[in-house]
């Protein structure tokens, strides 16, 4: 497959401006992770199968999806404009394991667009922090950030593609603050350049005192250097445009999915994997609608939680039960 990657990767301009699919469609690869954690947590196959429906009659958008962690095969990387990976992440990251850093590497040489998702925006520094920095801005970075449930009121809405009919809203998820963003970016709650590359803060909010006290899902903390910034504005969306011409974007929420339910949460999303695919957001934002019954529908199997005095004897991956 690799070798099947690297001869079409050779027929396409390194430019990649547009698509080369058949039909002369954008294409969108979005890669759903493998099952993890309780019930209606992580739902990676549900979560991107409904973003899926919403985006299959946006006109020029081809959506290709995939699951348990990467693509079935490689050669459908040639002609693709985005890869969005919703999947858990730190030392397991689907773009990092298996010999996939070089395989990214390579589509972001030729501007493919690449976004993260939830535990998705999470690497372990020494493995892929330096690459995600310059693909996506910034990453969770585990004991520096932290992850706290708490419910993120977003006030205000930047003029950007990504928050287009987008209304102010408030919903209770594993929202990450503290990000590692690159040095030029801050705290990453301004727009920045650092040299041609473009940073644009999508959702900001200000935690409570006692989400800063913590404690966090895990490392449960609290961590001094977070409850310092009492006060502050956290961005837990962002995006990033890059000076080879692709775009990335970093969306910290969808922990619980039964927050693809709610309009604003999805609609910010949707924009943003047509932003990063290079398809013409509608003024309006993308318009799309998620039943109850739809939401309660392909969840994967998992066992019931374990109790609480089990939990000090699993595994870190399910110790951070909200990753």
């Amino acid at each position: 497959m690799k070798s099947a990657l690297c001869a079409a990767l050779f027929c396409i301009s390194l430019s990649h401006a547009h698509a080369a699919t058949p039909d002369g469609r954008q294409k969108l690869v979005l890669i759903a992770g493998k099952p993890s954690h309780p019930p209606g947590m992580h739902e990676f196959r549900a979560g991107t199968m409904l973003l899926e429906k919403c985006l299959k009659d946006v006109p020029g958008l081809l959506v290709e999806r995939h699951e348990m962690g990467w693509v079935s095969d490689e050669a459908t990387f040639a002609d693709a404009d985005a890869v969005v990976i919703y999947a858990d992440g730190g030392g397991k990251h689907p773009a990092v394991v298996d010999g996939h850093l070089e395989t990214l590497r390579g589509l972001m040489a030729k501007g493919v667009g690449f976004g993260c998702m939830h535990y998705g925006v999470e690497v372990v520094p020494d493995e892929a922090g330096r690459e995600f920095l310059e693909w996506l801005g910034g990453h969770y970075e585990n004991s520096y950030s932290c992850n706290p449930i708490w419910d993120a009121n977003y006030t205000r809405l930047p003029l950007h593609p990504v928050t287009r009919g987008v209304q102010p809203f408030t919903t209770n998820d594993e929202w990450y603050i503290h990000m590692r963003f690159r040095p030029a970016f801050g705290h990453g709650i301004e727009t920045a350049k650092d040299g041609a590359t473009v940073f644009a803060p999508i959702l900001v909010a200000t935690p409570p005192d006692a989400t800063r006290d913590g404690p966090y899902v895990y490392p449960k903390g609290p961590y001094p250097h977070i409850q310092a910034e009492k006060g502050a504005a956290e961005t837990t969306m962002w995006t990033v445009e890059r000076p080879d011409g692709g775009r990335g974007f970093g969306f910290t929420g969808g922990h619980f999915h039964a927050n693809w339910g709610n309009d604003n949460v999805r609609k910010v999303v949707l924009n943003a994997l047509l932003w990063v695919t290079k398809v013409e957001v509608p003024a309006n934002g993308l318009e799309s609608s998620v039943s109850p019954e739809e939401l309660k529908q392909n969840l994967d199997p998992k066992p019931a939680p374990k109790p609480k005095s089990a939990a000090l004897t699993t595994p870190r991956i399910f110790q951070r039960i909200a990753g």
